[in-house]
């Protein structure tokens, strides 16, 4: 590419006739020095603005990419925790059942002692009824003998 300064060190052999005026070339090649020069410059400054931006929006994408890894790593870490805690809460649940069943069977089977022992004093208090009601017999005839005796 051409440079303002190779423009304004072009040097043009002079010819005697029919020549271009060599003020007229110079003051030409002054104005498109100046011309170029800003339009360099400016293409210069563009390029470095795009090299920029290039490198700003490779940092902004590798931003983006870690923040998407990042979001699915929490996706799945919250799945995890989720399922773990599903695990946990089922297991809590499965024990505190069979906490309940092993409670109800301790007292299903306090029950059927209670009434077992219950059948055994409704057995005993036959039994002493049995033996008190044969006792006041044996004494009502006790005392019938000793009335028929005394009369």
């Amino acid at each position: 590419m051409i440079t303002p300064l190779d423009i304004e060190n072009k040097k043009f052999s002079k010819q005697m006739m029919n020549g271009y005026s060599v003020e007229e070339v110079d003051d030409f090649l002054d104005d498109l020095t100046q011309d170029y020069s800003k339009n360099y410059k400016e293409a210069t400054e563009l390029k470095a603005k795009v090299e920029e931006l290039t490198q700003s929006l490779q940092h902004y994408k590798a931003i983006e990419e870690t923040l998407q890894s990042t979001l699915l790593m929490a996706q799945t870490t919250a799945e995890d925790v989720k399922k773990v805690a599903n695990q946990q809460a089922e297991q809590i649940v499965n024990e505190a059942k069979s906490t309940a069943q092993k409670q109800v069977n301790d007292l299903d089977n306090e029950i059927v002692v209670k009434r077992k022992e219950l059948d055994d004093v409704k057995k005993q208090f036959d039994i002493y009824k049995a033996k008190m009601e044969s006792l006041l017999i044996s004494q009502l005839e006790l005392l019938k003998d000793i009335n028929k005796n005394d009369a």
